[in-house]
């Protein structure tokens, strides 16, 4: 079952990652190559019978045939497609190849929806057909219409068809057939000799055919004819009148309503009519220019021209200004002048002079000229010049008013650092330029700057070694021939770099011990603002950043821990963006006085506690000794004893029972506990030889002994080392 499992799921990953392979044996394939071919060759003459073939090589396993659809482009485009489970070369056959034919061919085969595209194969198909060309008349009227039909035997495709009257090509005909027909019209009377040839498009080339055979069509000149007349016709001066007919010479009578008349000048259309066009003018000098009388007739254009000669009254005025700049509100001068005017026409006297428009404010001095202020603002002025009816305008003469430059003002550019270059811009906010900048030290002539375009700057650069320095620079702006104004006292901020960083710790390092308040302070010399960065043992990343408007600020560590112990230094940067560091400062912090003291409690508490383990392992000795003692007065026999010993003995025990379960520290200054021991111990020796009623007390002694033994085994460590302690000797 296991097996059967991952048979299948094999089959079915194997499905999965070739689709082209069907589930039975027998449609498993591969598409090993496909090529294309072209026969008899790749380049051949027009009319061959040509065939494309596609040959692609499959291998693939079983009997079953393979369903192929082939598909072959020309040039992209898509020319036949067969679909056959034949394994024989697909053949596409081109019978009388044409020019159209030219292109690359490419052929696809596609199995189960597996496909694969041959290489490109170009076909070169040469030669074209002689055109033919057929008119429907050979003869003609001017404007008469003729049918042209130029034919391309046999050819097929995109074909431009172009049309030739004497060599020169007339029309042009874009058409997707063999034949291109169109209609012409002849103006010119005579002889023309006309001709077609064509050009199929094949891309991104073309071919492009002989010229057809050769057809001669006659033209016949129409008998009417336009006339034009003018009055006068010579010695014509600007304001005469001036009288212009235009009239059909031949007219016939049937031709009336068929006939068009325009009179024009130059591009100037002066009047239209069917039979004649009079026209009236006054005589101007821009009229020495042709006029003509045109003929319409249907297609049929005949024209009809006369040039005059206009001798001009007066010259076109020039308006010119004195002096040639001017500044808002100064004085000005104005000149209109006519150079040239016909003298047997026209008296100086008789030709006047005006501005326009009128509200210029400037007032007539003599003929032509003009005196006033300039305005605050540009303006245009243009001259009249007028004598007998005529009036000629200068060209416009703008008067743009320079404006006097304003007191400069002087300032830094970017930030002033001491004892390096830096710049200092001085500007005015109005005025006309150029503009000449001179910066001042002192009244003292540095360097100079010329402005010249609008977006210029004068900007110079200096250095100082004192900040009070800045304060003596000063500039002036000229763009007149007034006094320069002058700026103010330069006033700016000079940044001083930073030098002598030191680090102060508070309190005094000696001192320092956990849980105090660490002060590191950070000072330097400099120009604020300034960012302070302080640094533990050497590493990259600083443990506090601030940026202080003063020289000096502090990094506080609140409740030191001895993590805080290490070398320590502080960075320093300002806008002169120099970096400066202090010396390494080493702080180690030491235990906390409460520590200490609880160090020192818990030392003498252990000493107390060897000092009573030490007293019972010294107990529990003398209670071994005891047990022995006792053991041999329990052998002895009661009468040895008398009431007297007895009555001592039982007051002894008391007295050894007390001290044994109230022991005291182990203190040498104490003799009287060493003192109490030796009693004890030597009133037990003495009871040896007590009454034998002392035998119970015995008894109750040994029995507290062991007692206190029991309590010993709590430290086992300290018992051990009561082994090792000298008995006591009486």
């Amino acid at each position: 079952m296991g097996r059967f499992l991952l048979l299948l799921t094999c089959t079915l990953v194997s499905n999965y990652l070739h689709p082209w392979r069907a589930a039975d044996a027998q449609s498993i394939f591969t598409i090993r190559d496909i090529s294309i071919s072209l026969e008899p060759e790749a380049e051949v003459k027009r009319g061959a019978n040509v065939t494309v073939r596609c040959q692609a090589l499959v291998s693939s396993s079983g009997t079953r045939p393979l369903s192929r659809e082939y598909t072959i482009y020309k040039d992209g485009v898509t020319v036949y497609t067969k679909t056959t489970s034949s394994s024989g070369d697909l053949l596409y056959r081109l019978p009388d190849a044409r020019v159209s034919n030219t292109g690359k061919y490419k052929c696809k085969i596609n199995i189960e929806g597996r496909t694969v595209t041959s290489d490109a194969e170009r076909l070169t198909v040469t030669g074209l057909s002689a055109p033919l060309l057929h008119l429907n008349n050979a003869v003609v009227t001017e404007g008469e219409e003729l049918t042209a039909r130029c034919t391309a035997p046999g050819e097929t495709g995109s074909i431009i068809f172009y049309f030739y009257d004497d060599d020169k090509e007339i029309l042009e005909d874009r058409v997707s057939s063999n034949l291109s027909e169109v209609k012409l019209r002849f103006n010119n009377v005579g002889i023309h000799k006309m001709y077609c040839s064509y050009t199929v498009l094949v891309t991104p080339f073309f071919s492009k055919s002989d010229k057809s055979n050769t057809v001669t069509v006659s033209v016949k000149e129409l008998s009417i004819t336009p006339v034009m007349e003018m009055f006068p016709y010579s010695n014509i001066y600007e304001g005469d009148r001036l009288n212009i007919m235009c009239t059909v010479r031949n007219l016939i009578g049937n031709m009336h309503g068929m006939v068009h008349l325009y009179l024009s000048r130059g591009t100037q259309l002066l009047s239209r009519g069917d039979d004649n066009v009079n026209h009236s003018m006054i005589a101007l000098a821009k009229d020495s220019e042709e006029f003509e009388c045109r003929l319409e007739m249907g297609n049929v254009v005949k024209v009809d021209t006369k040039k005059i000669l206009v001798t001009e009254l007066f010259s076109v005025p020039t308006l010119t200004m004195s002096p040639s700049e001017v500044f808002q509100r100064e004085y000005m001068t104005l000149s209109c002048k006519s150079e040239r005017f016909a003298s047997e026409r026209l008296h100086r006297d008789e030709l006047t002079y005006s501005l326009d428009p009128p509200e210029s404010l400037l007032i007539p001095k003599s003929a032509g000229v003009f005196f006033g202020k300039a305005l605050l603002y540009e303006f245009n002025y243009t001259c009249i010049a007028q004598a007998k009816g005529i009036r000629k305008y200068s060209s416009p003469l703008t008067v743009r008013p320079k404006v006097t430059v304003s007191t400069p003002r002087i300032s830094v550019v970017g930030r002033a650092v001491l004892g390096r270059p830096f710049k200092v811009l001085c500007q005015s906010d109005i005025g006309s330029l150029p503009i000449n900048y001179t910066l001042l030290k002192e009244y003292e002539q540095l360097s100079m700057a010329s402005v010249k375009m609008p977006f210029e700057q004068a900007v110079f650069t200096v250095t100082i070694h004192q900040p009070g320095e800045i304060n003596k620079f000063m500039c002036e702006a000229k763009n007149s021939q007034k006094e320069a104004p002058l700026s103010k006292r330069l006033e700016a901020t000079v940044v001083v770099p930073l030098s002598h960083p030191t680090l102060t710790v508070i309190p005094i390092l000696p001192e320092i011990a956990e849980g105090d308040h660490l002060f590191l302070i950070c000072g330097v010399k400099g120009t604020p603002p300034i960012t302070f960065k302080w640094y533990k043992d050497g590493g990259n990343n600083p443990v506090f950043t601030t940026t202080s408007d003063t020289n000096n600020t502090d990094f506080q560590i609140e409740a030191l821990a001895k993590d805080d112990s290490g070398t320590y230094y502080c960075e320093a940067i300002n806008h002169a963006n120099n970096v400066v560091r202090s010396a390494p400062v080493t702080i180690e912090v030491r235990l906390a006085l409460w520590k200490k003291a609880v160090i020192v409690g818990f030392c003498l508490l252990v000493v107390s506690v060897l000092v009573v383990v030490f007293v019972l392992c010294f107990r529990s000795k003398r209670g071994k000794v005891e047990r022995v003692d006792i053991s041999v007065w329990s052998e002895r026999p009661p009468e040895t004893a008398n009431d007297e010993e007895s009555s001592m003995v039982s007051n002894e025990p008391d007295v050894e029972y007390t001290e044994v379960v109230h022991p005291q520290p182990a203190d040498p200054a104490r003799a009287p506990l060493r003192k109490g021991t030796e009693t004890v111990y030597s009133e037990l020796q003495k009871s040896s030889h007590g009454a034998d009623d002392h035998h119970g007390y015995g008894s109750v002694e040994y029995a507290d002994l062991n007692g206190e033994q029991h309590e010993m085994n709590h430290y086992p460590v300290e018992h051990n080392n009561c082994q090792d302690l000298p008995v006591p000797v009486d």
